[in-house]
């Protein structure tokens, strides 16, 4: 299987079958930070079906989520635009955006959506017609207090259950909240919703989205002992303290992991982090066996990236809710037609700009108020570069911009406080670079693009002054 798919997703259209549109597999993990891949240099974990992706397609190192939270980072990602012009933090602005899926199934194509949704307003609203292995809350009624591997109180998903996306109708019988096994349940219903595909004759987007790694975790079946705690290797960047607060200490996130973080804690939170990517990659495996089985393999792009990354102690934080390479970044891997194999890319991109790559892919029309521009010319070849400069955010105590070049400055509004890094030099930013003599023109330049762009944007922060 192995072979037959890496040769599949380095297959290029013959002109006979280019004209026909090409399906999209979109797998969308939560919370994975970009360095848990096998193939991408992770000697602690084990994905080979990721790492058979990675040498089937296009691997992008400077992909970037924009807003590193769930709810904000997939409001960007379903609409093509920016959270601040979507409105997403203070109430969707329904007249300010179109969605993926509906602009898809309005060009011909049958929409899926499996697992986790997460997004304000109905699935079947956005555009997706079809759901299977669907998951949100409303159970609260079956809840019961659950704690996590460590006995730690469960924060996430408290209530969250399978349900019926039309009716209504829960399925509190296949777990209350997270359960060890939930990638493999996601993954049932992909597969199911992909053999029912192969009855339709339209090209289908299929959205399947794990809550995998997100907390709490548990050591799913079968993995019991395959990693331990004292063979997990620690962030370089591990701090037992960031040294500052950054705008969010005393967010949930944080509070998953005991101040100061100790190395034994953080190994811990590793071992079981990386238990839960394994499963989840068995699972897109059998999802990838289960597109080859129905013959449309060799027509569809797929797709493999996570809403934001984690930091799991790296510079003593525990969250998402950063500026930092290993949160802002995510895994994004593209294999499908035309895509040379085994290939790599520093081009930055947003994810939001998914949106408007496939609709270039899928010869679509881009409406009018998607604001993200495609990246299509990358995936064919014919660029190396996208963006000279991406910016991110997180409310109003974080701003950032990261050059081409590697020169990245954060900015945190509510201390008055920057801090400046070279990250093709210091890819786990250890050496704050802000306020060095040699480097006053590059922090200046940075400082301004950082302003020319808020004001562009219109940062809500620039009103009161911040």
């Amino acid at each position: 299987m192995t072979i037959r798919l890496i040769a599949l997703f380095s297959y290029v259209l013959a002109a006979a079958g280019a004209a026909e549109r090409p399906n999209f597999l979109f797998l969308f993990a939560d919370d994975q930070r970009p360095d848990t891949i096998a193939a991408l240099g992770n000697e602690r974990i084990d994905t080979p079906h990721l790492d058979m992706l990675v040498a089937g397609g296009l691997t992008f190192t400077r992909a970037n989520c924009s807003n590193p939270i769930c709810v904000a980072s997939r409001a960007e990602l379903l609409t093509g635009t920016h959270g601040w012009t979507n409105g997403v933090e203070s109430g969707l602005r329904e007249d300010k955006v179109t969605w993926w899926a509906d602009t898809l199934g309005k060009s011909g194509y049958l929409t899926g959506y499996v697992g986790k949704w997460h997004t304000r307003g109905n699935v079947h609203d956005r555009g997706f017609e079809k759901t299977a292995g669907f998951y949100q809350g409303g159970g609260g009624r079956w809840w019961e207090p659950q704690t996590d591997w460590k006995g730690f109180p469960i924060t996430g998903y408290r209530g969250w259950v399978f349900q019926d996306s039309t009716t209504g109708e829960k399925y509190p019988e296949l777990g209350v909240g997270l359960t060890p096994d939930i990638s493999r349940k996601f993954a049932d219903a992909a597969i199911e919703w992909l053999e029912e595909a192969t009855s339709d004759e339209r090209p289908f987007f299929l959205s399947v989205n794990f809550t995998a790694p997100h907390d709490p975790l548990f050591v799913p079946p079968g993995l019991e002992g395959k990693y331990r705690t004292g063979e997990m290797k620690l962030p370089a960047n591990f701090a037992p303290w960031h040294p500052f607060d950054h705008g969010n200490y005393g967010g949930r996130d944080e509070e998953l992991l005991a101040w100061p973080r100790t190395e034994e804690a953080v190994r811990d939170l590793l071992r079981v982090y990386y238990s839960v990517i394994d499963d989840m990659d068995r699972q897109i495996g059998r999802i990838l066996a289960a597109l080859e089985e129905g013959g449309d393999a060799d027509n569809t792009y797929i797709i493999f990236s996570s809403d934001h990354g984690m930091s799991c102690g790296s510079h003593g934080l525990r969250g998402k809710q950063n500026m930092y390479e290993h949160t802002i970044n995510v895994p994004l891997i593209i294999a499908g037609p035309g895509i040379e194999a085994g290939t790599r890319t520093g081009a930055q991109v947003y994810l939001r700009e998914l949106y408007p790559t496939t609709c270039e892919l899928a010869d679509v029309p881009v409406p009018d108020k998607v604001t993200a521009t495609s990246f299509a010319p990358v995936l064919r070849g014919e660029s190396d570069s996208h963006h000279e400069s991406i910016f991110g955010f997180f409310r109003g105590v974080q701003r950032m911009v990261r050059r081409e070049d590697g020169w990245k400055l954060i900015y945190y509004p509510h201390l008055d406080r920057r801090q400046v890094f070279h990250v093709g030099r210091d890819p786990d930013e250890l050496n704050d670079l802000s306020g060095e003599q040699e480097i006053r023109e590059v922090e200046a330049g940075l400082w301004r693009e950082l302003e020319e762009w808020r004001e562009k944007e219109g940062d809500p922060l620039l009103s009161t002054g911040g």
